[in-house]
């Protein structure tokens, strides 16, 4: 059969490690060329060498996604060098702890910038492109706790939330294009974010409580980003032709054993 995204060209932000990694290698094994997008240089170029030496396409992008110019001249490079876009995943987020009183505004606008402002701004200048390819999909990545909060992630909450929101707005908008909006909202995933939250969070052994966290999800154990790029996967292909406006949950069951 032919690879799924053979002749597409798909954007994969926050692709240098965690989830976008993951979802990176996954399109680019179904046959896309694959911009990886990162803040850092090191972490792209390590995802772009694993997917050339499988004999893929792929491009390392060095961009903020914070940041309108670096976005917008990132995307450009995108497309002149493979010649428009036809999926977008919007992966990159950061995480930062604390109440709303205890929290720098530093700190919210990095989070919000980055997990917001950024899928704002990819969509912004992805989407003319898509348009010029006669449609396309985009996959944001939001989150289970867009429904259910723990403590001290009130930024971080109120951004995947607004993601969500922002998924159906795209959708709605942008039907007509043939360009199809979707978001995957995973539980607790085994990234480098997950362990930073498990060293600041935890109690001793950041793996021991990365193990504990997975338990908590009634399939007993954390999410693989793997997990998660199969359903990006599936939301981004045609096999997912009449979908668009839902948020999707990967989370081990978590919502469901919450009543959510």
């Amino acid at each position: 059969m032919t690879p799924r995204f053979a002749g597409k060209v798909a954007v994969v932000t926050g692709a240098g490690a965690g989830i976008g990694r993951a979802v990176a290698l996954r399109l680019a094994a179904e046959g896309a060329s694959v911009a990886v997008l990162d803040l850092a240089a090191d972490a792209a170029a390590d995802t772009v060498a694993a997917i050339t030496e499988t004999g893929a396409h792929a491009r390392p992008v060095v961009v903020d996604v914070a940041s309108p110019d670096q976005v917008r001249d990132g995307l450009a490079d995108v497309v002149s060098a493979f010649g428009g876009i036809d999926v977008l995943v919007n992966n990159a987020g950061v995480v930062r702890y604390g109440t709303v009183p205890e929290m720098s505004v530093e700190d919210w606008h990095l989070v919000v910038g980055t997990n917001l402002t950024g899928t704002f701004l990819t969509c912004k200048y992805a989407i003319p492109a898509m348009r010029a390819r006669g449609g396309g999909a985009i996959v944001n990545t939001a989150s289970a706790q867009a429904f259910a909060s723990q403590p001290l992630v009130a930024a971080y909450a109120a951004s995947k939330g607004a993601v969500v929101a922002m998924t159906r707005s795209l959708a709605v908008d942008h039907a007509a294009d043939g360009i199809r909006v979707n978001c995957v909202c995973p539980g607790s995933v085994e990234t480098p974010m997950l362990r930073y939250g498990a060293e600041l969070l935890g109690e001793g052994d950041a793996g021991a409580t990365m193990h504990d966290w997975g338990r908590q999800h009634p399939i007993g154990r954390l999410i693989q980003p793997s997990d998660v790029a199969g359903l990006v996967a599936f939301l981004a292909s045609d096999d997912a032709a009449t979908i668009t406006g839902a948020p999707y949950l990967v989370d081990g069951g978590l919502l469901a054993r919450l009543g959510v």
